[in-house]
């Protein structure tokens, strides 16, 4: 089961995400990025968040430490903006928390050049991702961090952030575990993935009593009231049952055919010529930002 900690003093909010996550130091000693319950995502993001994470970490995935945070909004009555307050305010009580990994650095596209990733790696990484429907793991937001940065130990890369995942728990009688979805664009598919190989590895692994297991550490409250479900191990049931399905049917959804660096460069510079040619002639000289990567994000100033 996932261990519980309470936070002990609130550091500072991460502004580089959607659900404005904080830093928190906890009783244990260790300090933590935690995810709210009353963030904007709601509680299904931490849902994905512990079934995506602990199962990333069952295969061999490299992930950080998962805690539940006992979190009293008292200690963030410094907090300077009133709508960060608001979201910890909604959030007394049990959060998310991952182990915070010191001097991380994010996987943006200028690490990604100078950076070797064996395609069995990439497609391991591919594959989970496929097999949770989690599409947020793009060249411009790639949720991956290179940890250590310094030192002896060799950089490696580490998972965070899947809380846009599970994309079928939020309707859940729309989507077929044979359902395929497009990952040409996905952070590691330019070191050629091979996902045929992790699917032979990792598919037998995943089984209905992994599944149960996992799921089993997500708690009571986050799952109470999902419409159509009676009781929280109804839902629990549920994400056994589907993702259970959506192994068995790999071969209808295994990512495969990803464009090298040099076709998805041509590709965004052919979309960002097009979209400029439907603009008005005076707009015509202004950069396509959203064919840009996103600005990259120097952690070191968030995690110290």
């Amino acid at each position: 089961m996932l261990r519980e900690v309470t936070a002990v003093r609130y550091v500072n909010p991460l502004r580089s995400g959607g659900s404005v996550p904080g830093v928190v130091e906890a009783d244990d000693l260790g300090t933590y990025v935690v995810k709210f319950t009353g963030s904007a995502q709601g509680r299904k993001a931490l849902v994905a968040e512990v079934i995506v994470g602990e199962l990333a970490r069952a295969l061999g995935l490299r992930f950080p430490e998962l805690v539940l945070v006992h979190f009293d909004p008292a200690l963030a009555a410094h907090e300077p903006h009133q709508e960060v307050r608001d979201l910890l305010d909604a959030s007394h009580g049990v959060n998310l928390g991952m182990d915070l990994l010191p001097g991380a650095e994010d996987f943006t596209p200028r690490v990604a050049e100078s950076f070797a990733v064996d395609p069995l790696e990439a497609g391991r990484i591919v594959w989970l991702d496929a097999l949770t429907v989690n599409v947020d793991r793009t060249v411009h937001s790639s949720n991956l961090m290179v940890w250590p940065t310094s030192g002896t130990v060799p950089p490696r890369l580490w998972l965070i952030d899947h809380g846009a995942a599970l994309v079928f728990h939020h309707r859940w009688d729309a989507s077929t575990p044979e359902r395929a979805y497009d990952f040409r664009h996905h952070a590691l598919g330019h070191y050629a993935p091979d996902t045929r190989a992790a699917d032979a590895e990792l598919a037998p692994r995943v089984t209905e009593e992994l599944l149960r297991a996992i799921v089993a550490e997500v708690p009571d409250a986050w799952l109470a009231g999902e419409e159509g479900f009676a009781t929280p191990d109804a839902v629990r049931e549920a994400y056994v049952r589907y993702l259970h399905a959506r192994v068995k049917a790999s071969a209808a959804w295994l990512p495969t055919g990803f464009p090298t660096r040099e076709e998805r460069a041509a590709e965004e510079a052919r979309r960002a010529e097009k979209t400029r040619q439907g603009r008005p002639s005076w707009l015509k000289q202004v950069p396509d930002l959203h064919g840009e990567p996103a600005a990259e994000q120097d952690w070191s100033v968030h995690l110290g």
